[in-house]
């Protein structure tokens, strides 16, 4: 019960500190799309996806310790926090990839994709993609639903 009290508080405080409504959540692995985190090369940026009133947001919060180790990162080569944003008016598309028949997901090594066309700050049209791809519960939204709502298109 501690952990469900932490976690409502956790989500309870972001919407306070970013004065937005969170609509779905989840998580995932950075892949590519965004010049400012540079080439990661096989280093796994994992993090929060957050689709708010406000738009999109990934959210990497740095670590040192646990699984991390077992993945390359240690005490100095982990990546620091890292944060994207993309506004809602900056979003064009977002679309998850994935393999639905459950007899083809028996024999695919690949996660889920969730891609997000946006206009960058030049008006040039860019893509963001992420890997492992899941709904934090059954509650939220679809991220990529929450993400397009007023028009834009969106395919699962």
């Amino acid at each position: 019960m501690a952990q469900k009290q932490n976690a409502d508080d956790f989500w309870r405080n972001y919407e306070e500190t970013t004065g937005e409504k969170v609509l779905a959540r989840g998580l995932g692995r950075y892949v590519s799309g965004w010049p400012a985190f540079g080439s990661q090369g096989n280093k796994a940026i994992c993090g929060l996806f957050i689709a708010t009133s406000g738009g999109f947001r990934f959210h990497h919060f740095s670590q040192t310790t646990g699984l991390l180790g077992l993945f390359g990162y240690g005490g100095g080569n982990a990546p620091k926090e890292k944060t994207i944003f993309v506004p809602s008016d900056g979003i064009v598309s977002a679309v998850i990839r994935g393999e639905s028949k459950w007899y083809r997901k028996l024999f695919s090594s690949d996660d889920p994709f969730l891609l997000i066309g946006y206009v960058d700050e030049s008006g040039a049209e860019m893509e963001l993609r992420f890997a492992s791809v899941h709904n934090a519960n059954a509650d939220d939204g679809d991220i990529a639903a929450e993400l397009v709502k007023g028009g834009r298109k969106c395919q699962s």
